[in-house]
């Protein structure tokens, strides 16, 4: 497969993804008993329905403990590993790009570089990573990892183990790396991953995070909390990346409640994020979130809260598949140039959001059809 015809790479189409499907629950902390299963079964069944109807990437969640002595809907509490996640769902599929997630501090950039480039191998360059710098302070204490106390620290830390991740992948050529955190000695990777470097995602809130993700991500992710905000923030970190002679891509995420009527789906929203939301664990998360995090802005905690429940924060697209598609357009115009989507189950919901809201999207120009996708397929393969 070409580089430039990497799903995430493609410039033809407003990207779609999804999100968390590796954790139970997926992004909704709620106690329904239909909520996300995420068992590889189901998540492998999810990829294959992913994969034929066009969708460009699959993202997962890194969680190591869950959300500890929280509510009793185990949110996120059983979670299949991003990079094991990764191989086996691109052993299984022909087209879409799946992502493993990595806490730079839990794995060594040697270890973690080959690890990448045989899943890279394994999906003929249809891998991507998503770099974590670390946040979440009690996942960090299980690991026997104590968490920096400044971004600044944890942003060093990031530079310098990518650093060595880009070299390892960029040349067969061995080195040496003496740095303030890694004392390396007579490094070298083989193999390479499949066709260049696989596309890298950062989700950053701070100054040092930013700064981070437009010297070395493809992709920022970032909330898009409320759009006319977002919209000033994308052009920001688009300049900034330009400044820098680099260029950024602009992904967010969303939570899709879309059924036949208006009020259908508002009841929907209301009966699992309000009527059933798990309240311990929300308040768990948001505790987390707000003490070691940046990436939401807090002065929207009351409108964040509720958005966390029903979605982990992620922009709401509730509605009729017709106000499905005019929320994601509303996206696009803020800047951004894709989003995930999460489901309360995704298996259940996918295939009307796909039957009903991909053709609205399509004939609007935000995707290609289908048969546009096979025929790029053809050319590559």
């Amino acid at each position: 497969m070409a580089r430039n015809m990497h799903p995430l790479h493609r410039k033809n189409q407003f990207k779609l993804g999804t999100f968390s499907s590796n954790c139970s629950s997926g992004m909704s902390i709620t106690n329904v008993p239909e909520r996300w299963d995420a068992s590889w079964d189901n998540n492998l069944a999810l990829a294959r329905m992913l994969d034929d109807a066009g969708i460009d990437f699959m993202l997962p969640v890194a969680r190591w403990i869950g959300y500890a002595n929280a509510g009793d809907s185990n949110f996120q509490g059983h979670v299949l590993e991003t990079l094991t996640w990764a191989a086996g769902l691109l052993a299984a599929t022909r087209r879409i790009s799946v992502v493993s997630t990595v806490h730079v501090m839990a794995f060594n950039p040697v270890v973690a570089a080959k690890q990448l480039a045989t899943i890279d191998q394994i999906g003929h360059g249809r891998s991507g990573l998503n770099i974590v710098a670390g946040w979440n302070a009690p996942e960090m204490a299980a690991l026997g990892l104590d968490l920096p106390d400044g971004h600044d620290v944890r942003y060093a830390y990031a530079e310098e183990w990518f650093e060595i991740v880009r070299r390892l992948w960029s040349s067969k050529e061995r080195f040496d790396f003496d740095g303030r955190f890694f004392k390396l000695k007579d490094v070298h990777a083989d193999p390479l991953p499949y066709d260049g470097l696989p596309p890298v995602i950062n989700a950053a809130g701070s100054k040092e995070g930013r700064d981070f993700a437009v010297r070395n991500a493809d992709f920022l992710f970032t909330p898009a909390i409320d759009l006319r905000r977002s919209a000033e923030e994308t052009a920001e970190l688009k300049a900034l990346a330009e400044s820098r002679g680099r260029s950024v891509d602009l992904l967010t995420f969303s939570h899709v409640v879309c059924r036949p009527t208006t009020k259908e789906a508002e009841d929907y929203v209301h009966y699992f994020g309000f009527e059933h939301r798990d309240i311990k664990t929300l308040d768990r998360v948001i505790e987390l979130q707000f003490a070691h995090a940046q990436s939401f802005p807090h002065d929207l905690l009351t409108l964040i809260r509720d958005r966390f429940a029903v979605g982990h924060g992620g922009y709401p697209l509730v509605g009729t598949p017709e106000q499905v598609a005019d929320g994601i357009c509303a996206i696009r115009e803020a800047g951004f140039s894709g989003t995930t989507l999460s489901f309360v189950d995704y298996a259940r919901e996918f295939p009307y959001f796909r039957d009903e809201v991909l053709p609205i999207l399509e004939a609007r120009g935000l995707r290609a059809g289908s048969h546009e996708e096979e025929l790029v397929i053809e050319q590559v393969g």
